[in-house]
């Protein structure tokens, strides 16, 4: 007897019940499999039900649990572009799973410049014409909320042709554009991401317990007080939608245009900003599928909150890991872009990137900064090529044995004062300095013991920036693009620009 491959993923216990071997999502044709790493398939079945998979001569097997859960691991397989097909045997039903492939899997998640499409980009309108890669695949993980970890969420594979690339999240697919360029391997990316969220909804609840500190503290109680306010707060928005409604038919009917946003609904039951809420929608049903790494762009919605983002962007990383038991695989994630209002005392964005730039001393973390590609008068900068190529240069050189690409600007070590100047020092650069157009480099600001920056002027020396300026004759502290749109003016050779930095801790 040959089965569906697949019951609607909320029904997936359920479908045990009626006897029938079901197989999680992700394993639907067209899947891409981690190679060189066992690889794990499950779903579910009758209690005690034998199940065996069968992919490229290796089979497994296990028995059903009494829950009705069962899991097989599949040894490591060596990368294949060559489509096979996954068979899986139960006591009744057969189970087959077409054009499989093996190469490598990255998880890409975020908000919404992760889950931006290839067809609102700038190169969208060449790509829905001419992407042909067939061996690069892309896995939508519906969007979904869950107040605990789901069994399963929804998806399906497509591959990368005129026809569907325009759907695909934009960094994912240049990420992995230039990763099978380089390698020549399937490279599949399950995109997990949904625009607007912070980043305590895609945190592992237990990972945040760990902790029980004030940062973890002070986002429950917020979240208590908006589900106390819901019911008030759910009364105003349906009559503002109303309003919204009404004005937008009456424009349509009089031919008129109409740009007024909707109103934004108040967080409450279901709501993406539900702590940990898409964590256990669409993080916790993913696992354990063999991954080699992730990629992450998000923070925006954390904007103003640096402080708490600190230890919150930590632990998500680490609850993460913990609970794919993968090690302490890739995790790699976008720096924010030049964005907003940048005068002296806007540098809300700034203190984010450093945020960010901190975390990188969690092991096998990088970043790839963006500062010099954005749009400072619109959140969604549309050049998604440039971002997904410069994450693809960190793993090259990091996971894939290609040592001698640069895959980052140049990234401060230390500030030294001389007289009335301070000398900003590089770590372990190995690409020299370099200006725009030769002209000094913009961006540097200094402070006297009184704390307060003044704009400097910037000389590059060898390796080091010499900043000085004339209305700070006894600097203590140097920033390099510290605002929210900053000027990049300091790059290394590849056209990387230097990552932000500040001396002081104010």
């Amino acid at each position: 007897m040959r089965t569906p491959l697949f019951c609607v993923s909320s029904l997936l216990l359920s479908c045990a019940l009626h006897a029938e071997v079901v197989l999680a999502p992700l394993f639907r044709d067209g899947a891409v499999l981690q190679r060189e790493k066992p690889v794990p398939v499950w779903g579910v079945a009758d209690p005690g039900e034998k199940v065996t998979v069968t992919f490229a001569d290796k089979s497994a097997s296990a028995a059903a649990g009494t829950d009705g859960k069962w899991r097989v691991d599949l040894p490591a397989l060596a990368a294949s572009g060559e489509a096979r097909t996954l068979t899986v045997t139960g006591q009744k039903d057969v189970l087959t799973v077409n054009d499989v492939v093996v190469g490598e899997v990255w998880l890409a998640s975020g908000q919404s410049n992760m889950e931006w499409v290839v067809k609102n980009t700038n190169s969208g309108g060449y790509e829905a014409i001419a992407a042909n890669w067939p061996l690069i695949r892309h896995y939508k993980a519906k969007r979904t909320v869950s107040d605990t970890p789901a069994a399963a969420v929804e998806g399906a594979w497509a591959a990368a042709t005129p026809a569907a690339v325009g759907e695909f999240t934009a960094v994912g697919y240049y990420f992995a554009v230039d990763l099978y360029r380089a390698l020549g391997v399937p490279v599949g990316i399950i995109n997990s991401s949904w625009g607007g969220t912070r980043v305590e909804a895609w945190m592992d609840p237990a990972a945040a317990d760990v902790k029980k500190g004030p940062v973890f503290a002070a986002i429950h109680e917020r979240w208590a007080k908006a589900l106390a306010d819901y019911p008030a707060a759910k009364e105003k928005y349906d009559a503002s939608y109303k309003t919204w409604t009404a004005e937008r038919d009456a424009a349509k009917e009089a031919g008129q245009p109409f740009t007024k946003r909707p109103p934004g609904a108040p967080w409450g039951p279901g709501h993406p900003a539900t702590p940990s809420g898409l964590y256990n929608g669409m993080i916790a049903p993913l696992v354990p599928y063999a991954l080699r790494g992730t990629i992450w762009y998000q923070g925006e919605s954390n904007a103003g909150r640096a402080n708490e983002y600190r230890e919150l962007f930590s632990a998500m990383i680490t609850g993460w890991r913990s609970l794919f038991a993968q090690g302490d695989f890739p995790f790699y994630w976008v720096q924010l872009a030049n964005y907003r209002a940048s005068g002296p005392d806007n540098t809300e964005y700034a203190f984010l990137r450093g945020a960010q730039t901190e975390t990188l001393s969690l092991p096998n973390t990088g970043q790839a900064v963006i500062i010099d590609i954005g749009n400072v008068t619109d959140i969604h900068p549309r050049n998604k090529l440039d971002v997904g190529r410069r994450l693809a240069l960190v793993a090259l050189a990091r996971d894939y044995g290609k040592a001698d690409l640069i895959d980052s600007g140049p990234v401060f070590a230390a500030a030294t004062r001389n007289g009335a100047s301070m000398v900003v020092t590089f770590e372990s650069l190995k690409s020299p300095l370099i200006s725009p157009l030769g002209v000094q480099p913009p961006g540097f600001e200094l402070a006297g013991a009184d704390q307060v920056f003044y704009p400097a002027e910037a000389r590059i020396e060898g390796d080091t920036v010499v900043v000085t300026s004339a209305r700070v004759a006894e600097p203590v502290a140097v920033r390099y693009a510290w605002r929210n749109a900053p000027a990049a003016g300091l790059f290394n050779r590849e056209g990387l620009p230097a990552v932000p930095f500040r001396s002081d801790n104010w």
